[in-house]
């Protein structure tokens, strides 16, 4: 579905990069350096990333690995991350979008640590919800549902009353596996095939119901 919709949810759970925050630049920058220091191809890599945990793509990408070798190794890209800002901006809409949230059960669901979540949102100029689910919240990576269904648990909400938004095809399939709907944000997002894929967030529209819920005008 990609026409103009209407979307009734009691709670929102929110990818970060990629659905708030751009932070494609140095996300390309730091995984084009670890492909080259293992002699792989940028761009393939690059098709992998999106959406998890850095071990849990390096698992991927170089399966022959040991996990305590991947685990080390995002240690490192993660301190590489968290330092470089150089390029990070808010996804259009997201100021906004976030400030209509105001009352509104969310929470922030990520593959980053809280370290780099807390220094992306900052840099984009945006609010953490009070709410987040970050890399240490969960013992498996996105495309598992974990996080998102902690993220309902949190905000005590039965997944088939929330919305997930996300950019990525494992973000997605994650939300599709807690049983949730998925909003579809930016590029890499239809493909993927969500419930609703939207440009970016100026084309949602939050209105609180008096029951409580939420619409979302979408489109």
């Amino acid at each position: 579905m990609t026409a103009t919709a209407v979307l009734t949810a009691r709670a929102l759970l929110l990818d970060m990069d990629g659905t708030l925050v751009n932070s494609d630049a140095v996300v390309e920058r730091i995984w084009r350096r670890w492909a080259d220091r293992h002699g792989l191809d940028g761009d393939e890599v690059l098709k992998v990333v999106h959406g998890r945990q850095g071990h849990a793509s390096m698992a991927v990408l170089l399966p022959n690995r040991s996990k305590e070798q991947n685990l080390a190794d995002n240690a490192r890209m993660l301190a590489e991350e968290t330092a470089d800002m150089d390029g990070v901006v808010p996804v259009p809409g997201a100021p906004e979008f976030l400030a209509s949230l105001l009352g509104v059960a969310h929470a922030l669901v990520t593959s980053a640590d809280v370290g780099l979540s807390t220094a992306r949102m900052a840099a984009a100029g945006l609010p953490l919800p009070d709410v987040r689910i970050t890399a240490e919240s969960v013992g498996a990576s996105k495309p598992d549902p974990e996080g998102f269904l902690k993220g309902a648990a949190e905000l005590g909400v039965a997944p088939a009353d929330c919305v997930v938004f996300e950019d990525s095809g494992a973000g997605i399939a994650a939300g599709r596996a807690a049983g949730m709907r998925v909003v579809g944000v930016g590029p890499r997002a239809g493909v993927h095939r969500p419930d609703v894929v939207v440009r970016d967030l100026t084309q949602v529209r939050v209105e609180r119901a008096e029951s409580g819920a939420v619409r979302l005008h979408i489109g």
